[in-house]
């Protein structure tokens, strides 16, 4: 984010409440230049930073020599070189009418990110579209996004007017067109200005070059357009973001009221624990207040000693938030890497982070028309409508209802890169009628009628590198040993359990959830369950040590290199691979993530399948498994 600070403020708005609104569309249709231009008109520009900007202006502009106002935001000096927007740039001002907060957005497809970050705090979005170009599928894919981060209000600025000379039929063409796009995005207000942010036409006031507009400026649109805030007019919810222990008298619960309003003495429930409770207190930066309301940080002390932790939330007890493991989301995918429906992310939404997966992709928008299409995962800047689960329950609202408590992001559980940001739709029923069932035998008790604990030797590598083989080996070890064993072969459960299954990336997500479930039901059952997988990608065998427990999962990677793999081809698989038969072959056109980090690292080159497979018995018996 670029740091204000540039600008001189009007007199008149210090208490006025800001509108937060950000500038978006294509790239190169003059989001900074708008802002640059409006800031000079209203003499907001200190003297020395105006003649700074005429330097810049002769040094990186794009104006033939006349002052280049899009230099004022785009700070960056990659941005100056390039003449383009890539960070966001928020910039604080006011009129004598009202007060400002505006952040200016990239245009370009690969800053798409950007400008949602933008969009999740605004009110408004002024859409800028060339006169010359029309509606671009990128100035669609800002609205989209626009719309889905609950932003309500838009202003329709057509640029560059000046360059289709004023004509009024391209301006009403472009304003017929986006209103026909947009008319089932929730829009609460369309404004269509025709502008020219170079020159200052309907910039602050209307210009005589547009006769036939009889609308207001930008300037006039926006000191007068009514954006209610409304938070507190909805239900109570403060999502708790520390336990503020001070001694070991005192127990708070720390955080920023998202909506509504909570008095001394107010009711409030602990989601998801359903658990209710009186407020005792409300401490604010100054000292104890008797009530406080959203937008506030305060903490709050309760009546009766609560289980309550970070990411919990505490909210009005006759109003509650949804609390669930599963929920329907528009989802806007941000990575290089696809989505991939059965992989294992973090989700975090408001405090909590949990593990959460994609588990049905119900349909891709197009970006130009808006239509549900199939898909079986998201690319970059796509986005798409999914059901999610997540390990464990947490609190929402629909994002329609509550833009604090409805909004997550998915973040890649290697790399901890953000690869998505989501808004919940709804909680998904479907599964409250499910109840896990009590057993009388506990899992300890059929763990000790086998007289060893039970684990998972989860054997990854290559095609040929000698997995299934050592695997056996260990197998008939163990059992020689009188240890209860059971073996899940990769070629093994695709002619049963994983029979529907191809060699796509999401089919072989798919292909390792699955046999992680089996294999958590073999444990329970006190066995010591073989796994023999190429399991290519470091994500899904993370998602398996989770669901299995650290203590349990022992990664046995059977490190053979490529060529000798190739070499040994004992399927034939690598031959017609590299021929082009096969497709999605791992090794070959598809990645395998090695192992950093394995329990064991298994190098067939320099020891035979026999003395390797002793190692892994051996290190049953060090760990005390059997």
């Amino acid at each position: 984010m670029h740091a204000p600070g540039i600008f001189r403020t009007a007199s008149g708005a210090a208490h006025r409440p800001p509108l937060r609104f950000l500038t978006c569309g294509s790239v190169d249709d003059g989001k900074s230049t708008l802002i640059g231009r409006l800031l000079h008109e209203q003499n907001l520009i200190h003297d020395d930073h105006r003649e700074a900007l005429g330097r810049d202006s002769k040094r990186h502009g794009t104006t033939g020599g006349e002052m280049d106002y899009a230099l004022l935001l785009d700070g960056l000096e990659a941005e100056r070189e390039q003449g383009i927007t890539i960070d966001v740039a928020y910039r604080y001002f006011a009129t004598a009418r009202r007060s400002f907060i505006v952040a200016d957005t990239p245009g370009h497809e690969q800053y798409t990110r950007n400008m949602a970050t933008g969009a999740s705090n605004a009110d408004l979005a002024v859409l800028l579209v060339d006169a010359r170009k029309g509606l671009l599928s990128q100035t669609k894919r800002h609205a989209l996004i626009a719309s889905l981060l609950g932003i309500r209000h838009v202003v329709l600025a057509v640029n560059k007017i000046d360059l289709v000379d004023f004509d009024q039929t391209v301006f009403e063409q472009i304003a017929i067109s986006f209103n026909f796009f947009a008319a089932d995005l929730g829009f609460k207000d369309i404004a269509a200005i025709p502008i020219s942010a170079r020159h200052g036409d309907n910039i602050s006031t209307v210009s005589v070059n547009t006769a036939w507009y009889s609308g207001p400026s930008l300037l006039a649109h926006l000191e007068g357009v009514n954006v209610d805030d409304d938070r507190l007019s909805k239900p109570f919810r403060m999502p708790v973001q520390w336990v503020n222990r001070a001694n070991l008298d005192f127990r708070g619960f720390a955080g920023t009221i998202a909506s509504g309003a909570v008095t001394r003495g107010d009711e409030v429930a602990v989601v998801p624990s359903g658990r209710t409770t009186k407020v005792v207190s409300i401490i604010g930066p100054g000292g104890e207040v008797g009530s406080a309301e959203a937008g506030d940080s305060v903490t709050l002390t309760l009546a009766d000693e609560v289980d309550i932790a970070r990411g919990d939330m505490l909210a009005a007890v006759r109003d509650r938030p949804a609390a669930g493991d599963q929920f329907a989301a528009h989802l806007f995918w941000m990575s290089n890497e696809k989505l991939l429906p059965g992989r294992s992310y973090l989700l975090k939404i408001g405090h909590r982070t949990v593990s959460a997966t994609i588990t049905e992709l119900k349909h891709r928008l197009d970006i130009d028309t808006l239509a549900k299409l199939a898909a079986k995962t998201l690319s970059v800047n796509e986005i798409g409508l999914c059901n999610l689960s997540t390990a464990s329950a947490v609190a929402f609202d629909p994002y329609a209802e509550n833009r604090d408590t409805g909004a997550f992001i998915l973040i890649d559980r290697n790399t901890h890169e953000t690869v998505a940001a989501g808004t919940v739709d709804f909680a998904l029923r479907r599964a409250s009628n499910v109840h896990r069932q009590s057993q009388t035998i506990s899992r300890d008790a059929r763990s000790g009628l086998m007289r060893h604990k039970p684990a998972v030797l989860w054997f990854t590598g290559l095609s040929g590198s000698g997995k299934s083989t050592i695997a056996n080996l260990v197998e008939a070890g163990l059992h020689s040993r009188r240890v209860h064993t059971l073996m899940l072969d990769g070629d093994n459960v695709r002619h049963g359990l994983n029979r529907d299954l191809g060699f796509t990336e999401p089919d072989r997500v798919e292909n390792i959830r699955r046999v992680g479930e089996v294999a958590k039901l073999m444990t329970d059952a006190g066995l010591v369950v073989l796994c023999s997988f190429i399991s290519p990608f470091e994500a899904e065998r993370s998602m398996v040590r989770d669901l299995i427990g650290a203590d349990e999962f022992i990664e046995v990677f059977v490190d053979t290199p490529l060529e000798q793999c190739i070499a040994r081809d004992p399927k034939g698989l690598y031959r017609r691979a590299l021929a082009g038969e096969i497709k999605n072959f791992t090794g070959v056109d598809q990645t395998y993530e090695a192992p950093e980090h394995p329990e064991l690292h298994l190098q067939t080159v320099s020891s035979d399948a026999a003395t390797l497979a002793e190692r892994v018995i051996e290190d049953l018996v060090r760990r005390g498994i059997i």
